[in-house]
């Protein structure tokens, strides 16, 4: 099985994978814009894949040929439902699997998965165990922090690279810390030289507060990652994996929003509530005057037809004039 991760040019660019964010659509929106070089799937839980909600639960697995490579993140607690869904993965034909090991919902981490396993490394070893056998030879990668309620980078992230992952993405935060300070990449550089000791094919991938392209190149420079993973920085630029692209237009945003709700619409239909097409806005219309106002009217239509009918309109009163969305 070829390792896509050797094969890509650096510094590589990720996006993010977000909860009720990166769709299908949402991927497919972002790669009109300037693809990255890397795509994650939303967080998929490994038991409900296996569940009588099996058919809901794999719209999160949905992906076009406009979206690769693709890498499925999963994650969930028995390491049995992880080799039976690594499985299903490989047959679906990703690219790569990604445990998630770092997501510091409260309620996630009751259940023991995702970050509690910073805390729990028998079953961690027994959860990436089970995904590499069920994986058949993708490449498989873990998304992680730098600690559980205080920094641990020199063991943990050791202890992640004794387990020859393919790929090691490491948000520069603990989980105690959520996104609550900014991101310390001085601990993401100290994981780096890690790897270069512990596990030199390893690829690195550093997440935290990077907005920009110019700022994804300056972090690559400077702390050693193979690449960055850009999150919050999509919703402030849809073109940031454009290093060209360095201003929008209102008209332009507003015109990607209507392929957007479109997109939406075309592959959904009435399966997924149009409501989610909301966290969106801010996104889209944002920047420019009366951008507030528009926001709040936009809020009084509840679907795709009277939405994209009102910034239909909309378009036609506003102006060229550019926004600086920085690169």
């Amino acid at each position: 099985m070829k390792n896509f991760w050797q094969k890509l040019e650096k510094p590589i660019l990720a996006l993010a994978p977000m909860e009720e964010v990166t769709d299908t659509v949402f991927r497919q929106i972002v790669a009109s814009c300037c693809p990255p070089d890397v795509f994650f799937t939303e967080f998929t839980n490994v038991e409900g894949l296996l569940s009588k909600g099996k058919n809901v639960v794999s719209q999160r697995l949905q992906f076009t040929s406009k979206e690769r490579p693709i890498i499925a993140q999963i994650w969930g607690l028995n390491p049995e439902s992880y080799y039976k869904a690594a499985r299903y993965i490989k047959d679906l034909g990703f690219d790569g699997i990604d445990i998630n090991m770092g997501c510091p919902e409260k309620k996630v981490v009751k259940t023991g998965s995702c970050s509690a396993l910073m805390n729990n490394r028998d079953l961690a070893v027994k959860i990436i165990k089970a995904t590499r056998e069920g994986a058949g030879g993708l490449p498989m990668s873990v998304k992680t922090r730098i600690g559980f309620a205080k920094i641990e980078t020199d063991n943990w992230i050791s202890f992640l690279l004794q387990q020859e992952l393919d790929g090691l993405i490491i948000h520069g935060r603990t989980v105690k810390e959520a996104s609550d300070v900014p991101a310390q990449w001085d601990e993401i550089g100290k994981a780096v030289i890690l790897r270069n000791k512990i596990s030199p094919a390893t690829i690195i991938i550093g997440n935290g507060d990077v907005l920009t392209y110019n700022q994804a190149r300056q972090y690559w420079q400077k702390y050693k990652v193979d690449g960055v993973m850009i999150g919050r920085g999509v919703f402030k630029n849809p073109w940031v994996f454009d290093k060209n692209k360095t201003s929008v237009t209102p008209l332009e945003l507003i015109d990607l929003f209507i392929k957007h709700i479109t997109l939406f619409e075309n592959t959904w239909g009435d399966s997924k509530n149009f409501s989610i097409m909301k966290k969106f806005y801010k996104m889209y219309i944002n920047g420019f005057e009366g951008a507030g106002e528009l926001r709040n009217k936009l809020n009084q239509f509840n679907n795709p037809a009277d939405s994209t009918t009102f910034l239909r309109r909309y378009a036609t009163l506003i102006g060229p004039t550019p926004l600086g969305v920085g690169v």
